[in-house]
């Protein structure tokens, strides 16, 4: 099973890290793979969703958020501020 692991920014990447560990102590067999979304994702690709993470997030199985919004990204113009990802999201 091929899961997609978006940690966000924040305490996101603490939260998929944990969440991982979990998994793997399940004992199955998970095929983790990474991207940037929110803050990590603007500072990526200027965007807090990337191209790249939207498709691996749909070719994904399973798809494991972490948070997003953080203050220093509080100033950015509405459409590129880190929790924007989930409405980029919606429409996708």
């Amino acid at each position: 099973m091929k899961i997609a692991l978006l940690p966000g920014d924040g305490i996101g990447p603490e939260i998929v890290a944990e969440a991982v560990k979990v998994l793997k102590g399940l004992g199955e067999r998970f095929d983790f793979e990474e991207a940037p979304i929110g803050g990590a994702g603007y500072e990526a690709s200027g965007r807090p969703l990337p191209d790249a993470t939207l498709a691996l997030a749909q070719q994904a199985d399973a798809v494991i958020v972490g948070a997003t919004g953080v203050w220093k990204y509080d100033k950015l113009e509405r459409a590129l501020r880190p929790e924007q990802v989930f409405s980029a999201c919606a429409r996708s």
